[in-house]
């Protein structure tokens, strides 16, 4: 569904990417994971046309993202749905209303039909009940999944998760973990998830992509990863402390530091 060949790109004079190509698969979840501050947030903001590479091409189904009009690029997005790590609800808007929202902006809909949408998102994240709260009566599972809905309101082929683990509860955790699955099975959807928590994101990925200072530094299914003969794949799938990224910043020789005048 999503082909990214040779891609480039930079911030100032840090190049995030360095001349990068990955495929994302219909129907399947892909893990985009990687140490924080490698570019993972960035990839899904270059995938949705939000930034534009220096060089490199992203395709969805076949269309070059940074060469369409920007009508043609809103269309593309409506297919898209997001999920962002701060959740990111309308905090003036009810459950209910977040829900409804890009369905009132983006459809001629009746509010009768809305209402059924809504409730039939809602229900699917197990929050049917709660659609009369605002968002600063939801805990952050809560607000997590509320956000998912909101992500589905428009019927998308893919959903883009952002850090979506973070800062949970295990029981929050373990619904986001099921709720992801089952949804992509379920609507048959392509889901990409951005994420360093390896140990939920492998239990449901279908492929994984490990990203470190700008290249792929592996890539293949959990299992496959799980078996690498490379140590700093090894490393990060594992949480070892020390290895190829050390535990100690460098620094001169300690004892000489410490007999130092």
């Amino acid at each position: 569904m999503i082909s990214i060949s040779n891609l480039t790109f930079s911030r100032g004079n840090k190049k995030i990417f360095d001349n990068i190509s990955l495929d994302i698969k219909a129907h399947k979840i892909t893990a985009i994971m990687g140490p924080s501050g490698t570019g993972k947030t960035t990839l899904l903001k270059l995938i949705a046309g939000q930034l534009k590479p220096d060089s490199g091409t992203i395709l969805i189904d076949q269309e070059n993202v940074h060469q369409l009009s920007r009508a043609s690029l809103y269309t593309l997005r409506k297919n898209m749905g997001m999920l962002f790590q701060s959740g990111a609800l309308l905090t003036d808007m009810s459950v209910y209303d977040n829900i409804a929202f890009p369905i009132r902006e983006h459809t001629q809909l009746p509010e009768s039909m809305i209402r059924t949408l809504v409730l039939m998102k809602l229900n699917a994240v197990g929050l049917r009940g709660a659609r009369h709260l605002m968002p600063n009566e939801l805990s952050g599972g809560m607000a997590r999944r509320v956000a998912m809905a909101r992500a589905l309101a428009l019927d998308p082929d893919m959903i883009l998760y952002d850090e979506p683990f973070t800062g949970q509860d295990p029981i929050s955790l373990g619904v986001l973990v099921k709720l992801i699955k089952t949804l992509n099975q379920t609507l048959h959807l392509t889901s990409i998830v951005v994420s360093h928590d390896v140990q939920e994101t492998a239990s449901i990925a279908d492929y994984v992509y490990l990203i470190s200072e700008g290249k792929i530094a592996g890539q293949g299914t959990p299992e496959e990863l799980d078996n690498t003969e490379s140590d700093w794949v090894s490393q990060f799938m594992r949480g070892k402390a020390d290895g190829p990224v050390p535990f100690h910043y460098p620094a001169d020789d300690f004892s000489n530091e410490l007999l130092a005048p």
